[in-house]
């Protein structure tokens, strides 16, 4: 009697488990080829924290899992064979005592949200996933950042395995998709582009060049040039010194055998300088260590063969790396950091700043340098600290006209972290600009701490990062660019909100580089987002090696039109369904410029709806990319996006 109940007990407990076929296989996801893995920030680990640690999760440890960093992405392919999903996610437990971290899972099947875990914090327990994922043949697993940025967002797919039955998975990369060049090529006929507006302090010396495409040679004039002023008939180049505080209303003209152009152009003689956002070039997202005169001289001379210049491109900035780097065995970078009267050196990579300037300059072009209020830079080299009097002099002596100041080593000496502390070195930079003869754009790297946006400003920056360093990642681009709403209302002429440089063209940070990560529609919609939200624009690729794609994104007109727009608004999100956004800008002569961008993977619709705009009637629309009316449209105006694409138009009254 006793055996028949057991028998029968145990006969209950087989049914009541789960069937579990011989043939089911597991397969831990950190065991594909995790770098395939795209994220904002680092690289992906196997079965170790971001930080080398064991994986934990709400004190849980965890022997396997990919530890990977918001905005992160791994796509696998389960080609049908595949049963379960299971993991356990969360924040790693190496942010504790850090500054927070924050995040959010998603799993998406074959294009489709299947699950996500809600925001996820430091400290909080691990969250258990178990999906069916039966006949699934794409896998997409997603880590979002949870709207407070990207610092310590160490996320866990802890433990995150495959039940396999059929063939097994393997880890892809991205869609690849085909550069398509949407706009048309210049007319040979003159057309004058750039800036309508410029901004230059009384008593300090000018240049701006005339940008203008069409054949060469061209004949340059400007009517009603104000006394102090001269240009340049073959080069357009307008040089010289106002003293006087003021407005010039003049007239700019440009000539070739095929035509002429004139536009009216304004000179605003004041306090405030960058009246639009810097356009330029900077050498980290290429370059990085690896930058000498060579190179920048090089720089210079692709922004005139390219023909940017022409567009209204004018900034050649060096990043990072060409002072002196203390205790360095390198015989390139070593040397006395400063001469006998506290004048910063430059190392042997460039041996003559003030020739290199020149030589930037009679391009018609400007030229940028990077320093730090700290005793070092980022990567170690003489920084500014306790000389910045000396430094800005130095700047001024060599004829600097843009300035990157970066947070970096100053973290040691702050002595806090509150929002003073982090004011007080940069209003000592800025008093430090002020007492030399010379306007130098003053740009604050400092990631977005304390909430720059509310009192850069303040402290007389022109522009001010908003956020972490971007990568060449759809994801990067996507968490940067997107999360700049609501910092409209601090933006305006001679201070920009800077969400940081252009990663599009060949990029690498350092002497191997390589393509772009980012599809031709992820840049469509980084430059489209980028002119809408009025951000300073700087190219971070080897201009000598620019390809059709990349020249033709970065010489649209009416495109750049939209950054440079005198009134200096920046566009804000006025319409979001689920990864369907619509952005808008108000433009000085009351039309709007508005990008209608798909975040989903699939191409699908998107509606900018006018009552979203603040305008109502018939309204013309004009696809800013090809150039080209699309056509009148009353209350609504729908586009096909692709997938991580844009539809950028300019909507304005039908007259």
């Amino acid at each position: 009697m006793t055996t028949r109940v057991i028998l029968c007990f145990a006969a209950i407990v087989a049914l009541a488990l789960p069937v579990v076929a011989d043939d089911i296989d597991t397969v831990y996801i950190s065991t594909l080829d995790i770098s395939r893995v795209k994220q904002a920030w680092g690289y992906p680990l196997k079965d170790i924290s971001i930080e080398g640690k064991g994986l934990s999760i709400g004190g849980r440890k965890f022997e396997q899992g990919l530890a990977t960093h918001a905005v992160g992405e791994f796509r696998i392919n389960l080609k049908g064979g595949s049963e379960r999903f299971l993991a356990y996610v969360g924040v790693d437990d190496d942010v504790i005592g850090g500054e927070g971290g924050s995040v959010e899972f998603f799993v998406y099947a074959d294009g489709k949200q299947i699950w996500n875990s809600g925001i996820r914090r430091a400290g909080w327990r691990a969250v258990r996933v178990d999906l069916d994922v039966t006949n699934v043949n794409l896998l997409v697993l997603k880590v979002k950042e949870a709207s407070d940025g990207i610092n310590w967002d160490h996320a866990d797919w802890a433990d995150a395995k495959l039940l396999v039955s059929g063939e097994k998975p393997a880890a892809v990369d991205m869609p690849v998709e085909k550069p398509y060049i949407l706009t048309p090529k210049p007319s040979p006929k003159p057309r004058i582009n750039g800036p309508k507006v410029f901004g230059v302090r009384p008593g300090h010396p000018l240049l701006y060049t005339i940008a203008a495409t069409g054949d060469k040679p061209m004949e340059f004039a400007v009517d009603n040039l104000p006394t102090g002023l001269a240009v340049d008939e073959s080069t357009g180049q307008i040089t010289g010194t106002l003293n006087e505080k003021g407005e010039y209303t003049v007239m700019l003209r440009a000539k070739n055998a095929l035509g002429t152009d004139e536009r009216q152009f304004r000179i605003v003689v004041g306090d405030t300088i960058a009246l639009t956002p810097p356009l330029g070039w900077n050498s980290w997202n290429c370059f990085a260590l690896d930058i000498d005169d060579k190179k920048v001289r090089s720089a210079a001379d692709a922004m005139v063969s390219s023909g940017l210049i022409n567009h209204g491109w004018s900034y050649i900035n060096i990043d990072d790396c060409w002072m002196v780097k203390p205790d360095s065995k390198d015989s390139m970078l070593a040397g006395d950091p400063r001469d006998a009267r506290g004048m910063i050196n430059t190392n042997k990579n460039f041996p003559d700043m003030k020739a290199l300037s020149n030589y930037v300059h009679n391009k018609g072009l400007k030229i940028g340098i990077y320093s730090s209020p700290g005793p070092v830079t980022c990567q170690g080299y003489t920084a500014s600290y306790e000389y910045e009097q000396q430094d800005a002099q130095q700047y001024a002596n060599w004829e600097i006209d843009y300035l990157k100041y970066d947070w970096c080593s100053y973290g040691r000496v702050a002595g806090g972290s509150d929002r003073t502390a982090l004011m007080a070195p940069y209003f000592v930079m800025r008093d430090a600009l002020d007492n030399v003869n010379r306007d130098i754009v003053y740009s604050l790297c400092q990631y977005g701490m304390g909430e720059v946006w509310k009192w850069g400003a303040e402290v007389g920056g022109n522009c001010w990062r908003t956020t972490g360093d971007i990568t060449d990642t759809w994801s990067s681009v996507e968490w940067i660019g997107f999360s700049q709403d609501g910092l409209e209302k601090y933006a305006r002429p001679g201070r920009w909100n800077d969400p940081d440089m252009l990663v599009v063209g060949m990029v690498g940070w350092g002497s191997q580089l390589h393509p772009t990560s980012l599809t031709p529609s992820e840049q469509y919609s980084h430059i489209s987002l980028w002119c809408l939200l009025s951000a300073p624009l700087l190219i971070g690729c080897d201009m000598t090696q620019l390809d059709e794609f990349t020249l033709n994104l970065l010489t649209n007109d009416e495109v750049l039109e939209v950054n440079q727009d005198p009134l200096g608004k920046q566009a804000n999100r006025v319409s979001q369904i689920d990864d369907l956004e619509v952005w808008v800008k108000v433009l000085e002569d009351g039309s709007r410029a508005v990008g209608l961008f798909n975040r989903q993977d699939d191409t699908t619709s998107v509606t900018a709806m006018w009552s979203d705009l603040d305008i109502q009637g018939k309204q013309l629309v004009r696809d800013l990319w090809r150039q080209k009316h699309l056509g009148v449209f009353e209350d609504s105006f729908t586009a096909t996006v692709p997938g991580h694409g844009v539809e950028l138009v300019r909507v304005r009254r039908n007259q």
